[in-house]
């Protein structure tokens, strides 16, 4: 039965017209990466040319059109990227022009301009970065009292930070103390509403006597950089909520302000439609696809990993994550999803 599902994959990708939409996070490189976020700028390039020389580059808008019109190119790549990090414009833009190949950037609006980190990166920041925190942890969480004697985690060193720098929250072990109290607060986190989450950050940064201000590498874009990012009609600018919230975890009430408000706050910044939507976690609901039908936009994209097919809706668009490979490993992966 498995190699006849198998096989039967393998003809429907040789023999259906299908696109791929790719979704990047970040091109930079990091002296480690819990969240598996960032691809190298030299392994961007490597991929980059990869998708130039056996795929088609086509612009998010228009492989819309296509599906619209009951079409899909054939061999169409879509290159996405999520949250909007300052990277995005001083290490992948020049890249994708050197290449000469489109991009839609999704933008969490609440974060452009800040100094803070995203919350993830920010947990990063305190708990799998070489410091010393206090011995004892107290947190409010959701109404619920969180303590957690840390004991030898209070402690992280350099060596540490080498020694687990290839560590990532898809890996099922946890080396050391801290692992453990990281993956544990960033499941809470996660399960948390913007606000709620805002004010647990707020305490654990008190608790750790650590600024708000964040690492450069880890910035947003600001408003004059989004302004830079989108200039030559290259790269396009869409909406990705005001504080990347899980859209299903909210009321309609809350869904229509995170995204109508990001709307509103990226057409003022860039003078122009922003009509491409992505959602946070993949996270969505009916409402969801109602809001942004009512508010203007044409297309959203999800996180569901599949092919691009002639019947797909247009409102829950397929995409397939990109971690950091080089050229070969890349080119397999690419034809596996073009071929069968």
């Amino acid at each position: 039965m498995q190699r006849l599902r198998q096989a039967a994959r393998r003809l429907k990708y040789r023999f259906a017209s299908h696109a791929l939409i790719l979704m990047y996070h970040r091109v930079t490189e990091l002296p480690n990466d819990p969240y598996l976020l960032a691809v190298t700028p030299k392994h961007f390039a490597e991929q980059l040319e990869v998708i130039r020389r056996y795929g088609v580059p086509m612009p998010l808008r228009q492989m819309v059109e296509a599906l619209q019109n009951g079409k899909v190119p054939k061999r169409a790549v879509v290159v996405t990227f999520d949250d909007g990090y300052a990277d995005n414009l001083h290490q992948a833009k020049p890249l994708l022009e050197r290449y000469e190949i489109p991009a839609t950037v999704f933008v969490t609006a609440g974060q452009v301009g800040s100094r803070r980190e995203f919350w993830w990166d920010e947990l990063d920041r305190l708990l799998l970065q070489a410091g010393t925190l206090p011995a004892r942890l107290q947190l409010n969480l959701n109404g619920n009292a969180y303590e957690r004697e840390l004991g030898e985690a209070s402690t992280y060193t350099e060596e540490d930070c080498r020694r687990y720098r290839d560590w990532h929250i898809e890996r099922e072990d946890d080396p050391s103390p801290r692992h453990r109290l990281f993956r544990r607060l960033y499941a809470e986190l996660s399960a948390l509403v913007g606000g709620d989450r805002q004010t647990v950050m707020d305490e654990l940064l008190v608790w750790a006597g650590a600024e708000r201000t964040g690492r450069r590498s880890h910035y947003a874009l600001t408003t004059e950089e989004l302004v830079l990012l989108q200039k030559g009609g290259l790269v396009d600018v869409g909406a990705h909520t005001m504080t990347h919230p899980y859209l299903a975890a909210l009321t309609g009430a809350e869904q229509n302000c995170e995204i109508r408000q990001c709307k509103e706050c990226l057409e003022a910044i860039l003078g122009c439609p922003v009509t491409s939507f992505a959602y946070p976690h993949g996270s969505s609901t009916p409402e969801s696809v109602a809001i942004l039908n009512e508010a203007g936009f044409v297309c959203a994209c999800s996180s569901h990993p599949d092919a691009v097919w002639r019947d797909a809706d247009c409102f829950y668009l397929p995409r397939v994550v990109v971690r950091d490979w080089s050229y070969k490993p890349f080119k397999r992966w690419l034809r596996w999803w073009k071929d069968g």
